[in-house]
């Protein structure tokens, strides 16, 4: 039996099979080794789940996805997308916060200034990407964008300038050098212990995005630090060798329903300006004070955290760093 080429690149491949006998299943249903950087069911790792949901749904018979569990629990958090790109695991739901021990320049993502649409076209996703593939990981998409990254602060420690003197912060590697630049010393936990530091004061503030807030932070937790800074972003990532195993078919719905995640999220649509607007309001009905700078003390937060963060980039990635701030932020190089 002779099949042209463009028959045999039909998404439809499985009704090739069907006449193929005992020919192996070109299309046949794959199920993919999933796992989390954050625990399950706690709200970062929620869009996660929910892209594995959508993709399985709309998989049915291509590929399927089997979420294996979230760090800390399989491992810490810091090396799951090493694990992946290693094999451990197929594919992965992960903030850039936990992936720059593998690459470098993933800060990247939480310094975009441009929307993804934007970077789609102008070709600063594909240039991550590009570094990516070297690392053996193929890059999806953005699932997932909480917003700008707020410093919050226990009742005790209110400030009114930009001074972190005295104040010992639980820290991401995403904010940590613009805390420090201010004067905060810091350290380091998995999410599970944010509520037990700030109960005993082992730290006095920590840093988040508001929307995706664990509720019971608000019993500890009294003022919230505007603006906010940089973008929460989680990201969808394979492994490169994994990836190229797939049929287009099983590529396609992957990427299709990455993509729609990804621009559902996108922190300038009305609807995630919704979500905000409920999620600040719930705050403030516990009791959570905004901390606003403005004038010289604003320009002063804003500039620390974007010269902190584009300073890490140029260090650990002379030879890219510039060439992504241009491409990725709309102040250029």
């Amino acid at each position: 039996m002779t099949f042209t080429k463009h028959t045999l690149t039909v998404a439809g491949a499985a009704v090739i099979v069907a006449g193929l006998g005992t020919t192996p299943a070109l299309s046949a249903e794959v199920t993919l080794r999933g796992a989390s950087c954050f625990p399950i069911g706690s709200p970062p790792s929620r869009p996660f789940e929910a892209l594995v949901k959508a993709i399985n749904k709309r998989g049915k018979g291509v590929v399927q996805i089997k979420l294996l569990g979230g760090a800390p629990a399989i491992g810490s958090p810091y090396t799951l997308t090493q694990k992946m790109s290693k094999g451990a695991y197929d594919v992965v739901g992960c903030t850039e916060a936990y992936f720059g021990n593998i690459l470098p320049e993933a800060a990247v993502y939480r310094l975009a200034t441009r929307t993804y649409a934007e970077l789609r076209k102008n070709g600063g996703l594909a240039y991550m990407s590009k570094l990516m593939a070297a690392k053996n990981m193929h890059y999806v998409a953005r699932h997932h964008d909480f917003g700008n990254f707020h410093l919050w602060l226990n009742k005790k420690n209110k400030i009114t300038k930009p001074d972190l003197t005295g104040l010992n912060l639980r820290v991401a590697p995403v904010y940590t050098a613009f805390f420090q630049s201010l004067g905060a010393t810091t350290q380091r936990s998995n999410i599970g212990q944010v509520y037990t530091y700030m109960e005993n004061n082992t730290v006095q503030g920590f840093g988040w995005p508001a929307v995706a807030w664990v509720p019971a932070w608000a019993k500890v937790t009294k003022y919230r630090v505007d603006p906010g800074f940089y973008s929460a972003t989680l990201h969808t990532m394979v492994n490169m060798r994994k990836w190229k195993s797939l049929t287009t078919a099983q590529q396609d719905v992957i990427t299709q329903v990455a993509l729609q995640f990804e621009r559902d999220s996108e922190p300038s649509s009305p609807k995630f300006q919704a979500v905000l607007k409920k999620q600040l309001a719930w705050l403030a009905s516990k009791g959570i004070v905004a901390i606003t700078f403005k004038g010289a003390n604003r320009t002063k937060w804003l500039t620390a955290a974007d010269s902190a963060a584009w300073g890490e980039v140029f260090k650990r990635s002379p030879k890219h760093g510039r060439k992504l701030k241009a491409l990725w932020t709309t102040g250029g190089s």
